[in-house]
């Protein structure tokens, strides 16, 4: 937007009402809105829940580390269960691929290979450039070592889900064939399995299983709410389907919690020895089931409410940009804060996240870092596009500094 708008309220709106309706122009008619609005609803739960249950203190050497006020706000939980929302992406993420794949001409190979290049140009795009930051920031700008490792933990940290989701994405053919056989139930087994896991992990044999156990729970955890989107996408799941995921999901959740001693929030909190995200536990399948339920309950009213210009624009533009809010958004909050740092601790930016007045702050530092990214991505979103100008030096380049920069990450994390 041209800055000049800025200062003229109603040039600003002419300009806004003239984006609204070139893309409504430009919606075909056959667009599934309410597929779109699920998966920007829960993309944007991404960088809110990491923005507003991610914080940071302040050491005596200026560095930043990490913290969350779930430590000292246990009732905060409860948010997290409404912010997680990778059940929902994976849902509408296999119906989208189960669309994809039936209308594709090509081989299988070439088909995966288009899909999983769109989630890997940006990945490489935002690690290469942190892999150049890294020594600018500390030598040319003294940045500590520490608040470095931090950053890079946190601008890592979301990637794991690029790479879980390539893997389910490359099984789609697999999980048509299931979806086209078992229907609804095809996602019965993976939910078994990470039944079973969590009883040996946390049952009456708890003590004699090895540490890797839980790693079994990652493929079917975050495969099961995908299974469930292609099945949905073959038309196999009904109402009645429906119903069944949003209850019988919403009773196994509060059993866990209530009967069997799971951890309330859906995230990792420091210093509590469970976590149910990483590796998904029981508890992220019962209510990626509730969710999945509601969600393809509520379709049909969505795809009304989306039929409205005003509000079916701003779910383009955050479908058009989703790897870019994905790969960014934490750049976006360390913007604020690394050079926050140097003026001492702001309270809701760098400082102990104890307070009630942190977060009332938090909230407000919120709108800053939205708009970071929004700066941002203005630049990274061409990592989106196809690299089509770019020689294979310049790529060959690009990961040789990802991936030294996914070592310096990992390796500290």
């Amino acid at each position: 937007m041209n800055p000049a708008n800025l200062r003229n309220p109603t040039r600003t709106r002419r300009t806004l009402h003239r984006t609204v309706e070139k893309i409504e122009a430009g919606t075909p008619a056959h667009r599934d809105r309410a597929i779109d609005g699920l998966r920007a609803l829960a993309l944007l739960a991404v960088p809110t829940g990491h923005w507003l249950l991610g914080g940071f203190t302040l050491s005596s050497d200026g560095a930043i580390h990490n913290a969350s006020p779930l430590s000292a706000f246990g009732g905060l939980a409860p948010v997290s269960w409404i912010l997680q929302m990778l059940g929902i992406f994976f849902l509408v993420g296999g119906y989208a691929s189960v669309l994809s794949f039936r209308r594709h001409r090509g081989s299988t190979g070439d088909w995966l290979k288009g899909r999983l290049a769109r989630l890997g140009r940006p990945v490489l795009g935002v690690t290469a450039v942190w892999a150049a930051l890294l020594p600018l920031l500390h030598y040319g700008f003294g940045v500590p070592g520490d608040t470095l490792r931090t950053a890079s933990t946190l601008v890592i940290q979301p990637l794991w889900f690029v790479g879980v989701y390539t893997v389910v994405t490359a099984l789609t053919p697999f999980c048509v064939r299931a979806a086209r056989r078992l229907g609804a139930w095809a996602a019965a087994p993976l939910l078994g399995t990470v039944a079973v896991v969590d009883l040996l992990r946390y049952g009456p044999w708890a003590d004699a299983m090895p540490s890797w156990l839980s790693l079994l729970n990652i493929l079917p955890g975050w495969l099961f709410a995908y299974q469930l989107g292609v099945s949905w996408g073959e038309g196999r799941v009904t109402r009645r389907h429906a119903w069944g995921l949003l209850i019988g999901g919403g009773a196994l959740f509060a059993a866990l919690l209530l009967y069997f001693g799971y951890p309330a929030s859906m995230v990792g909190v420091p210093g509590e020895a469970r976590t149910n995200s990483h590796p998904p536990s029981l508890l992220v399948l019962a209510l990626a089931a509730a969710q999945s339920g509601a969600a393809i309950l509520l379709r049909e009213r969505l795809g009304r409410l989306l039929k409205r210009p005003a509000l079916w624009a701003p779910v383009v533009v955050v479908n058009l940009s989703a790897m870019t809010i994905l790969c960014w958004h934490q750049t976006a909050m360390l913007a604020a804060a690394i050079p926050a740092s140097y003026a001492g601790e702001i309270t809701g930016l760098v400082g102990a996240p104890d307070s009630v007045g942190w977060i009332l702050a938090r909230l407000a530092w919120m709108p800053v870092f939205a708009g970071l990214l929004v700066l941002i991505g203005r630049y990274a979103r061409g990592f989106e596009s196809p690299w089509a100008r770019t020689g294979t030096a310049r790529r060959a380049a690009a990961g040789v500094l990802a991936a030294g920069f996914a070592v310096f990450a990992l390796g500290i994390a």
